[in-house]
């Protein structure tokens, strides 16, 4: 008997956040099940932390809907992408969100098509739903 194999999902939110319970629904919409976990409650290291940040820049790895009190703490011009993410262990209100992970997929954001890519789904790309609900566009078709 063939068994496929499900990795385990992972969605790490702000509870109560908006945003990130559309992005939830959205996922449960299209009949992906996921575990939902704190992102300000889980313990991170930089290890952890740092998996979900390869190949992205500073500026997509900080959520600019942080509090204006902790983003003045840090200054993105001169504090390295390590310094961030260190800031960030004990700050994890600076983290974008949602952090997402799809067995050893580490996803920063709502990414729509790294989420396809991993999940194998047709998610509209033209759809964003941040975690900030002011900032939604709906996908329209061309």
């Amino acid at each position: 008997m063939f068994h496929s194999f499900k990795p385990e999902i992972l969605f790490y939110e702000k509870t109560g956040c908006m945003g990130n319970a559309k992005q939830k629904k959205l996922l449960g919409d299209y009949g992906i099940g996921f575990k939902t976990l704190s992102l300000l409650d889980t313990r991170w290291s930089f290890e952890s932390l740092s998996d979900f940040f390869d190949g992205l820049t500073k500026d997509e790895i900080i959520n600019p809907f942080a509090p204006s009190e902790e983003l003045e703490k840090i200054d993105l011009k001169t504090m390295s992408k390590d310094e961030l993410i260190t800031h960030m262990v004990k700050n994890p209100i600076l983290i974008k969100r949602p952090l997402i992970s799809i067995g050893e997929v580490k996803i920063c954001g709502f990414d729509i098509p790294k989420i396809n890519s991993a999940l194998n789904l047709h998610i509209c790309e033209k759809l964003t739903i941040n975690s900030c609900p002011n900032e939604d566009k709906k996908c329209v078709s061309d």
